[in-house]
């Protein structure tokens, strides 16, 4: 910590768990209370019950699940793939070329998710390029939500490599393609795993312009939970929400590990 004396960090302790304890961990906190009563008439809840979550891992919630999944793994396989391959092609350019293709990738975080989510509407509801209807709309719209993350974490890592080691496998002869696998790309592997797990996370919980772009048979679990809320089912909502979040932080936990793999390599 940047406080040294034994009273700064003991303030800076306290300080934060103000801030942290009533503005994220009692939310949470209340989401998790609630998927277990029946109801919720004073300051604490009442009729403990494990019925909802039967409700949140079967059925259609459970076809939800497999959707967000899905969406969200495919969109972050694509967002690094583009994302990376243009933080990769950015270091050629000049400072404008790489100033205006920050600009270009920053664009869709810059404007409200529901405004990409009718761009997309409208760019592919016609031929060549007819999407509106299927799944892959939505898959399109999540790449391009997170594609910016990804390019930004990985234009980070980018900047911070020792470009000593690209100069002596050129010196050695290496061909560029060769100093690209197996020298450039393993040295961003922390920066890669920690830019699919931002884009992954931030995939699952999208709902704003997935609202817009959604088929009937393609409905990702944040459309399920606000279904089921819209509705007053409020103690099922609340337990699927507690799926979604059990089911991102697992897929977390396991990127942190390959990304501490990576970095102890």
């Amino acid at each position: 910590m940047l406080v040294h004396s034994r009273t700064g960090k003991w303030a800076a302790w306290a300080v934060f768990f103000v801030l942290f304890v009533p503005l994220f961990a009692v939310p949470l906190l209340v989401i998790l209370a609630a998927s277990f009563t029946t109801n919720w008439s004073g300051a604490f809840p009442s009729g403990p019950t494990t019925e909802h979550y039967a409700a949140a891992t079967g059925g259609d919630s459970l076809q939800a699940l497999t959707t967000s999944l899905i969406t969200a793994v495919s969109a972050s396989l694509l967002a690094l793939t583009v994302g990376s391959w243009a933080a990769l092609a950015a270091t050629s350019l000049r400072r404008r070329g790489r100033r205006f293709l920050d600009a270009l990738f920053m664009l869709p975080v810059a404007v409200p998710s529901v405004v990409v989510g009718l761009a997309v509407l409208v760019a592919f509801s016609k031929p060549p390029m007819l999407l509106n209807g299927t799944r892959w709309i939505v898959i399109l719209a999540h790449t391009i939500l997170v594609t910016a993350f990804a390019y930004s974490s990985v234009s980070a890592a980018i900047v911070r490599l020792d470009p000593m080691y690209e100069q002596a496998a050129a010196s050695l002869g290496a061909r560029p393609s060769y100093v690209l696998w197996r020298i450039k790309l393993p040295l961003l592997l922390p920066a890669l795993t920690a830019a699919a797990g931002l884009c992954f996370a931030l995939s699952m919980g999208e709902l704003s312009a997935t609202m817009m772009l959604y088929p009937p048979d393609w409905t990702p679990l944040p459309v399920q939970i606000f279904a089921a809320t819209d509705r007053g089912s409020l103690f099922t909502g609340a337990a699927v929400a507690v799926v979604l979040m059990g089911t991102t932080l697992l897929v977390l936990l396991g990127v942190a590990r390959i990304r501490t793999r990576a970095s102890y390599r």
